[in-house]
């Protein structure tokens, strides 16, 4: 039986965008159905295989997307999304198979049901993208989301700080006003999917709370006081509002950590 760790690595390791969701989903599967050995047998790669397009930028020099109204900035819109959730996919599996073996089993079937989400997410929105004439590859991206995997890639409470109640939770503090956006716009069908995309990261910004409040607590430190110092220390951006307080505490992400 194929050990979970080589699994994910494979998924890492595969650059193709579709190839990548097919082999993410099948090991979410695989591993969901009793067909992966819990063993952790293969180190991660430092970094995950990009393909050729899209162009990788420095944030700096990204050109600016405009707000969504035109059908132009839709599509920009979209595309930047379709690229984190790309990443996304590399983020959960990367956090499964990195410190996957230091915890309970319920952490990598917590990781790998995010990662198959982001697999989907990212196969709906390149969906979209190619059926508005576009596809993903066709406008330059950054790979600001990898760069905080490699500031907090020797520890897994600095991970869960930053990735899922930094970052992720970022997502639920705009995602709601992009809905309204491109429902004014009449773009319809690409707001019911950021609306799924929406719901599902409540999700797994609750996954990051949940495990970064059980790791500190089998600790004995306080996560609130453990969070702050660590974002300060792994964080390069600020947090600033506005923020969904509603979302955030769905997902147990409550305002003493934030405000």
């Amino acid at each position: 039986m194929q050990s979970v760790a080589r699994a994910i690595r494979a998924v890492l390791l595969t650059a193709d965008p579709a190839a990548k969701v097919g082999i993410a989903r099948k090991v979410a599967r695989d591993w969901r159905l009793g067909r992966l050995a819990h063993v952790f047998d293969e180190s991660m790669p430092d970094g995950p295989a990009r393909p050729d397009r899209p162009e990788l930028l420095p944030p700096n020099r990204m050109p600016k997307r405009g707000r969504g109204g035109s059908e132009r900035g839709r599509v920009a819109m979209l595309h930047a999304l379709a690229h984190i959730e790309y990443a996304a996919i590399d983020l959960a599996f990367d956090m499964a198979g990195r410190f996957g073996a230091r915890f309970p089993r319920d952490f990598i079937d917590d990781w790998l049901s995010v990662g198959a989400d982001e697999a989907m997410h990212f196969a709906l929105l390149d969906r979209r993208l190619r059926a508005l004439g576009s596809g993903y590859g066709a406008l330059p991206a950054h790979d600001g989301l990898w760069e905080a995997a490699t500031e907090t890639s020797h520890d897994a409470l600095a991970r869960l700080a930053v990735v899922p109640m930094v970052l992720e939770a970022r997502g639920l503090d705009v995602t709601e006003d992009m809905v309204r956006r491109f429902r004014d716009s009449g773009d319809e069908p690409s707001a019911r999917i950021l609306q799924r995309i929406y719901s599902d990261e409540i999700r797994h910004v609750g996954a990051g709370t949940k495990w970064f409040r059980r790791i500190c607590q089998d600790d004995d430190s306080n996560p609130v006081d453990m969070w702050k110092m660590l974002v300060n220390r792994h964080f390069r951006g600020t947090l600033k509002p506005p923020f969904n307080d509603s979302a955030r505490a769905t997902a147990g992400l409550t305002q003493d950590y934030y405000r």
